[in-house]
């Protein structure tokens, strides 16, 4: 196994299992605690770690991390959003932490940099479509709100370690000059500019020789990889469709407002039935997919609007992944729904535990980080999946998957 990687959400994963995919390695995405396959280039873990409390992510890092390791990983990825999204706590530096300590080496880069999705890093400042990050909709993320944009920043309360910043004059000097740049600094985190692919393709080359490197999944597109073939069909599936967003974010709402205006039919999640009644949320939204027409698209959301935001955020999020996921699980179950669009990462997260799904196969790229996955659930039927970070995605996506699949 070339790559062994630790994902910290699900729509995570396999964003960075389709770059992976793309550069020819045979990879598969395993669920949590679900077994390692050994016949695979490079195996992602995927786990819901971003936001859960810092010694339980730190755990569950590990766990996988020891799993990866036993299997033949011979390097390690750390993969985080693009975003970077964490708080003072964590998750991204005690993660860090852990897998650097276990992997008994001393340091790796940091390199959240996805350039085709407006993420670039410049003076270790990081920049959502050329504006800082604090300025960024990511300011107002309902679990993950980001006020600060230089990543050193972010960092500093979740680590103790050295914190180095790599200039784009460095990297722009080519493979050698960034490679000894990395090994001559102070042992820690290296945090490097890239602004496009071009500066990621020298950021992989220069890192080759690092046990863990660390980055969103623009710099796996770039990793040395062998030339094999990585592409297998793609499973057929069932013409029932669906889309559910958990997600607050503007890109998931524009997405939203798009398929309205393109003929989808909407209803929103009742937040306070949600907290107070769910099992009579997850009913009354059930009855309402099997209600529309088999022609029409049904699409399920939290959100809309930044008003639709509660002051208790995190359990009211809580309760809205609960009730999606819980939707999902039983239209799959009871044959009705076959193709699912989620938006978010913790529903995505929540969605596919719901239908206890232990891996998934990547399929056809919708976008940069957006592709379509399939896997088995528990009751054992095949369900193909868009698992969406709520950032990602051009505005027509929710109308336009459909056609990547036969």
């Amino acid at each position: 196994m070339h790559f062994g990687a630790i994902a910290d959400d699900f729509t995570g994963a396999t964003d960075l299992a389709t770059a992976l995919r793309e550069r020819g390695l045979r990879t598969a995405v395993v669920i949590g605690e679900h077994d390692i396959p050994t016949d695979h280039d490079a195996v992602v873990v995927a786990l819901k770690s971003r936001t859960a409390p810092v010694d339980e992510a730190v755990s569950a890092s590990l766990a996988a991390t020891d799993r990866l390791l036993a299997a033949g990983a011979d390097r390690l990825y750390v993969k985080y959003c693009s975003t970077f999204d964490s708080t003072d706590e964590g998750n991204i530096g005690p993660v860090l932490d852990a897998i650097i300590g276990r992997a008994d080496t001393d340091r790796t880069i940091v390199v959240p940099s996805f350039p085709a999705n407006g993420r670039t890093v410049r003076d270790g400042v990081l920049f959502v479509d050329g504006v800082p990050l604090e300025d960024s909709p990511m300011r107002h993320h309902p679990l993950t709100p980001m006020t600060i944009s230089r990543l050193s920043g972010i960092l500093a309360p979740q680590t103790s370690a050295e914190l180095t910043e790599i200039g784009l004059d460095t990297v722009r000097g080519g493979e050698e000059a960034l490679r000894a740049a990395i090994d001559r600094a102070t042992p820690g985190y290296l945090i490097v500019d890239a602004e496009t692919d071009a500066d990621l393709a020298v950021i992989a080359d220069a890192s080759r020789h690092l046990r863990v490197v660390s980055g969103g999944a623009a710099l796996a597109a770039h990793l040395d990889a062998p030339a094999v073939d990585a592409h297998v069909p793609f499973p057929a599936v069932g013409p029932g469709r669906l889309v559910v967003c958990g997600s607050a974010s503007a890109a998931t709402r524009a997405q939203i407002a798009d398929a309205t205006a393109r003929g989808a039919i909407a209803r929103g999640v009742d937040l306070d039935a949600a907290v107070s009644d769910p099992d009579a949320e997850i009913a009354a939204l059930t009855a309402w997919v099997r209600s529309v027409p088999a022609t029409a698209l049904p699409l399920i959301s939290s959100v809309t609007e930044l008003s639709d935001i509660r002051r208790d955020a995190s359990a009211t999020a809580d309760a809205v992944e609960h009730v999606l996921s819980a939707v999902v699980a039983g239209l799959v179950a009871g044959g009705d729904v076959h193709r699912v669009v989620v938006a978010g990462g913790e529903t995505s997260g929540a969605v596919v535990q719901a239908l206890g799904i232990s891996a998934l196969e990547i399929g056809p790229q919708l976008a940069p980080g957006v592709c379509w996955s399939a896997g088995e659930t528990a009751s054992g039927d095949t369900v193909a999946l868009v698992l969406k970070s709520g950032n990602f995605g051009a505005t027509d996506l929710f109308t336009a998957a459909w056609g990547a699949l036969a």
